[in-house]
C-alpha cells in the first residue's frame, strides 16, 4: 500500500492537539503535507526516545505556529502508542523539536 493510500484509508492509532511551533521559534520553514513523516519522542531528554509516526494531515497543509487536532499512525503502534499515551505529551521531531502534542485519546 502506498503512503497516500495510506493516508486516505488509515484509522488513527492515537488522536492529539498538535502544536506546530513558529519557525522563528524554531519551528519548519514551511507547511508539513499529507504524507509528512516524522518521529514522535517522548520527552526532549537524552537520549531521546522515539517512534516513527504518520500525522494524518488531510487535505489542508499544517502551517508553523498553527494548533490542529491530529491521528497518528505509528510504524510500530504496540510499543508507540502505550508509551505516549502514558507520557501524555510528546514532541515531532525534524532534525530539531518543529512541534508539540497534548494526547487526546
Amino acid at each position: 500500500m502506498s503512503r497516500a493510500s495510506l493516508m486516505k484509508t488509515a484509522t488513527p492509532q492515537l488522536i492529539a492537539e498538535v502544536r506546530m511551533y513558529e519557525t522563528a521559534s524554531g519551528g519548519r520553514t514551511g507547511p508539513a503535507y499529507s504524507g509528512w513523516r516524522c518521529p514522535c519522542m517522548v520527552s526532549q531528554e537524552t537520549p531521546l526516545i522515539g517512534f516513527d509516526a504518520l500525522p494524518l494531515i488531510g487535505g489542508e497543509p499544517l502551517l508553523p505556529g498553527e494548533t490542529r487536532s491530529l491521528g497518528f499512525v505509528f510504524l510500530l503502534p504496540e510499543e508507540a502508542v502505550p508509551a505516549i499515551r502514558m507520557a501524555g505529551r510528546f514532541f515531532l521531531w525534524e532534525g530539531r523539536f518543529v512541534a508539540e502534542a497534548i494526547v487526546r485519546s
